[in-house]
């Protein structure tokens, strides 16, 4: 199927041929570049979170690419594009990868020579002169995708960064990062929190830092209720400032979800009023700060809680200068509701 034969984006959520994959990567590819540099330009993050954010956009760009090799000229399975408010891949496509490249050495031991593939390759398109037959393609592909991907760099459901000091300037002495894929919605979220920690040695928190925020901050919830999870797990540990990035819906063709930015594009888009390739991402950021502080327990368990401020929520759209016309047109609402007017990014051109 050629993508000039996705006429309407109404009809399917899953990649169903290679002009589809090289198609939806490219997309995410570019705009997730883009969108690194106008978080770091519109100073949204600072330059040690952009550190972070780039890094873990990396993950999920490697993690995508590594889909593309692996589907691309497979037959039996294809990739499949989360039906809710997302626009990325389904999280069991990353689950999979992720298990699929623990059986790595199992598949290689099967795998062909490749001087042998190479032999055949060149014997028919040089002897025989007709195109590589679609198994061919297959395992050269696999051939890629066992022997160069590797299973440490795939996006997982829960990412930790490093414990690093805080940028210089900070009311805080240390810093954190963690990446979490919510399974629910199927979007990225990045997280940063800033905290003091009056011991000697921070090191000897790092593990339980660590087991705390993998299993009270690895899903979407009001970030009041992360903060007291956290806290509260936390004993010698003081929390000062949690922030969290909400990356997405990835708003284009190939999304199926209802909200009303994705809607505007795909209506637009099946009316050819804009190109197939257009684009938009909606990206949200959540802050809490601490304040005066509490005590809960009883008499021999009494425990320091710290009171946390509301969740202060800022919205952006980054999107193209025709699509954010279209959205000030279609969606005024949304649009006079942003943090900051919505953020011009480049167009993508791709010819197939």
């Amino acid at each position: 199927m050629s993508i000039n034969h996705i006429v309407t984006p109404l009809d399917s959520a899953h990649l169903d041929s290679k002009e589809h994959y090289i198609f939806y990567h490219k997309m995410v590819d570019f705009a997730l570049k883009e969108l690194i540099v106008s978080v770091q330009h519109h100073q949204i993050c600072t330059q040690k979170e952009v550190i972070f954010f780039k890094q873990y956009s990396d993950l999920l760009l490697y993690s995508i690419e590594a889909m593309r090799v692996k589907y691309m000229y497979d037959d039996e399975d294809n990739m499949n594009v989360d039906l809710t408010e997302s626009g990325f891949p389904n999280y069991l496509e990353f689950r999979y990868l992720f298990n699929d490249l623990s059986l790595r050495e199992n598949y290689v031991n099967k795998l062909k020579d490749v001087a042998e593939l190479q032999e055949e390759f060149l014997d028919q398109l040089l002897r025989i002169k007709k195109p590589v037959k679609r198994e061919k393609l297959f395992q050269a592909a696999s051939i890629v995708y066992y022997t160069s991907v590797e299973q440490k760099y795939i996006y997982n459901r829960f990412v930790q960064g490093k414990i690093i000091d805080a940028p210089e300037g900070s009311n805080e002495n240390y810093m954190t990062s963690w990446s979490f894929f919510d399974v629910a919605n199927n979007r990225p979220f990045i997280c940063f929190m800033y905290f003091d920690y009056y011991g000697r040695d921070i090191n000897s928190q790092k593990e339980k830092i660590y087991d705390v925020l993998k299993t009270v901050a690895d899903r979407d919830m009001t970030l009041e209720t992360m903060a007291y999870a956290i806290d509260r797990k936390l004993g010698d540990i003081h929390p000062k400032h949690i922030k969290r990035i909400d990356l997405g819906p990835f708003h284009n063709v190939f999304a199926k979800d209802e909200n009303s930015i994705t809607h505007t594009i795909l209506e637009s888009i099946a009316k050819k009023e804009i190109p197939l390739e257009s684009y938009a991402l909606s990206l949200r950021v959540d802050e809490v700060f601490s304040g005066s502080e509490f005590t809960e327990g009883g008499y021999f368990s009494k425990q320091t809680l710290q009171n946390w401020s509301k969740t202060i929520n800022q919205n952006y759209v980054f999107a193209p200068h025709r699509i954010i016309q279209l959205l000030y047109s279609k969606t005024p609402e949304i649009m006079n509701q942003l943090a900051k007017p919505p953020i011009h990014i480049s167009d993508l051109k791709i010819n197939i």
